[in-house]
């Protein structure tokens, strides 16, 4: 009897052991997996940043603001054919 227990005590004890290694494996690979999100998360807000500069930075296009030619393109004219006056 006495030789069973020392038996389940020994599996016991190198399942423990077996345990702590996979939980510091696990806790290894958390920390990883944290610093790449962090770096990745940090990446995401520099490009966020550009391109809210960028926003503020580029003019609005609005109607007005186009010229006749983009206007006569849009409309399928073409330059060409925009600046030949009609003859009736």
């Amino acid at each position: 009897m006495k030789q069973q227990l020392e038996q389940r005590l020994q599996q016991l004890k190198a399942e423990f052991e077996s345990g702590q290694q996979v939980l510091a494996e696990l806790e290894e690979k958390r920390t990883n997996v944290q610093g790449t999100l962090l770096r990745i998360q940090g990446a995401i807000q520099v490009l966020e940043e550009e391109l809210a500069k960028a926003d503020e930075e580029e003019p609005s296009t609005s109607t007005s603001e186009l010229s006749s030619e983009t206007i006569n393109i849009n409309n399928g004219v073409t330059p060409k054919a925009a600046e030949t006056p009609v003859k009736g």
